[in-house]
């Protein structure tokens, strides 16, 4: 094996960086699992517990580096001025991809997280080999708005982001995060998405997309449907789309086993060898 900055050992860990943005140190949490072949893994607004697992399952499963950072603002991180929008975090996350000296980056994300992801290839860094959208806000869908997600109740959430939701109730025994955390993590939900989770903009920029981009939609989707999932690969230059039944708007954690099949399907695996398919069952 060629040894390369991106597969140098490491001891996995969950560490604060501080990342250069015009001429700000930016502070970040990032988790970071295992090495060889890197991966950014992109939490929407369910927050980064919602990736956690599946970035394991991708460390384990593949010997992947996972770089998994909580996005300013959430889970009682700060959100420094120099973080303005969207754009402003895709560039912050460039450049720690800049500073990590990581090479042949696949980015994935999921809801906000996949729209970010998209932004990421925008940029064009060199360092990024691929995006793999995930249940993604952020374009304009005419006759298919983005779900309200500000006045739902937790019940009526759970609805609406999963094909089964029944498997995903929480424990009352169990402790939860606390309703300050959780109306903090809303508020930067909506700072980065704005009241109504898209940018007019995105559609048109989208045809100039450097890398491929796989996009992949649960069925059962009910924050953003899968016309949405259509439109994301009608508007990319080179995307691959597939729908995953019995997923909703959380694949990774409703099915990750599938998701981590889809993707490999697509040459996201390290082998990258398999034919694509048009759909997942």
């Amino acid at each position: 094996m060629i040894v390369t900055p991106s597969s140098v050992r490491w001891t996995p860990t969950d560490a604060q960086r501080s990342v250069d943005l015009d001429g700000l140190g930016v502070p970040l949490r990032l988790a970071e699992r295992n090495r060889e072949r890197p991966f950014l893994l992109l939490h929407g607004g369910a927050g980064p517990a919602s990736v956690r697992g599946f970035g394991d399952l991708l460390a384990a499963r593949w010997r992947a580096r996972v770089l998994t950072p909580t996005h300013p603002g959430f889970d009682g991180t700060p959100r420094p001025e120099a973080i303005a929008g969207m754009r402003d975090l895709a560039r912050l996350y460039v450049r720690l991809l800049d500073d990590m000296d990581v090479w042949d980056v696949t980015v994935i994300g999921n809801s906000i997280g996949g729209w970010l992801a998209a932004e990421i290839g925008l940029l064009g860094s060199p360092r990024v080999g691929g995006v793999v959208v995930l249940d993604a806000v952020g374009l304009e869908v005419p006759g298919h708005p983005v779900t309200d997600v500000s006045g739902l109740t937790p019940q009526d959430l759970m609805r609406l982001s999963f094909h089964d939701p029944a498997r995903f109730a929480p424990d009352p025994s169990a402790p939860g995060p606390s309703p300050e955390l959780v109306q903090a993590n809303m508020g930067s939900l909506f700072f980065y998405g704005g009241a109504t989770m898209t940018d007019p903009t995105l559609g048109e920029r989208l045809r100039h997309m450097p890398v491929p981009v796989h996009v992949i939609w649960g069925a059962a989707d009910g924050i953003v449907g899968p016309e949405h999932g259509r439109a994301w690969a009608d508007a990319l230059p080179e995307a691959h789309l597939t729908v995953l039944a019995q997923a909703g708007h959380l694949p990774q954690l409703e099915s990750p086993e599938r998701l981590l099949g889809a993707m490999q399907d697509l040459g996201a695996s390290p082998d990258r060898g398999a034919a694509p398919s048009e759909e997942a069952a």
